[in-house]
């Protein structure tokens, strides 16, 4: 009967210890969901670069140069769109648990969709992809936040190109001497079509969007003349992670 009780404790102690090591193994992939929101974060800016490639944006952008100094210009890119897609798939999602950061791959393949101008594209069944990433971690959103911000540029680059844009100039001059110089730009269009070839980050952090138009392709796909000064439009977007000349600023009112 005490050999039995015995063996029978002895049983129980080995199950619980199993069960207690069992649970705190379990317990990190219990706990974290960084990587489910990251990934999912990803996925979602993955989806608007597609609607923005297909269906369009708006943008409206301004550059200001007062008096020759680029501590005073000023520019401003606000974009828009809103659109309902179906079929997207997700070729590729990649984590670094270590950084923090979702890289997700996402295509989808349209016989048609009505566009930004709501004229109906015929596509052809041709296939758009599109990549994007986002990160939980604050601290690692300098490089994400530039990436877009070169992705904006590039967009009004290409509208500056393909639409136009309207310059605005005033200077004045006193007993030969230049007192005020005052140069603006304005872009107010929509963009649709636009592919993104390559983009990364130099260096210093910087991050650079090499964007492409084919302004044959878009022909084709409208059924009437695109005017553009070659067959392919190509721009290169910057953006980067610090404004130096806030910093500049914020030292001399320190000081």
């Amino acid at each position: 009967m005490k050999r039995y009780e015995i063996g029978s404790n002895l049983l129980l102690r080995t199950f619980i210890v199993l069960l207690v090591t069992t649970v705190l193994l379990a317990q990190p992939g219990l706990a974290g969901n960084k990587k489910i929101m990251t990934t999912t974060a990803a996925k979602v800016m993955a989806e608007r670069a597609l609607i923005e490639s297909v269906y369009g944006l708006k943008i409206r952008a301004t550059e200001t140069v007062q008096d020759m100094v680029a501590a005073n210009f000023s520019g401003t890119t606000e974009t828009k769109t809103s659109s309902t897609m179906k079929g997207v798939q997700f070729d590729e999602v990649i984590y670094d648990e270590t950084k923090d950061v979702a890289k997700v791959t996402a295509s989808v393949r349209l016989d048609s969709i009505k566009n930004i101008d709501d004229q109906t594209l015929d596509l052809k069944n041709k296939v758009f992809r599109r990549v994007a990433f986002a990160t939980s971690t604050p601290s690692q959103a300098g490089p994400l936040k530039a990436l877009r911000a070169a992705e904006l540029d590039a967009y009004k680059q290409l509208v500056k190109k393909v639409v136009g844009f309207t310059l605005e100039s005033q200077t004045t001059v006193e007993n030969y001497i230049l007192t005020s110089d005052l140069v603006k730009t304005k872009v107010i269009a929509t963009i649709f079509l636009a592919t993104v070839n390559e983009f990364g980050w130099t260096e210093t952090g910087d991050a650079y969007v090499k964007m492409a138009l084919s302004v044959k392709e878009v022909s084709e796909i409208l059924g009437q003349q695109v005017i553009g000064e070659s067959e392919v439009i190509e721009v290169e977007g910057a953006g980067a992670q610090t404004d130096d000349f806030t910093e500049q600023r914020t030292k001399k009112k320190r000081t």
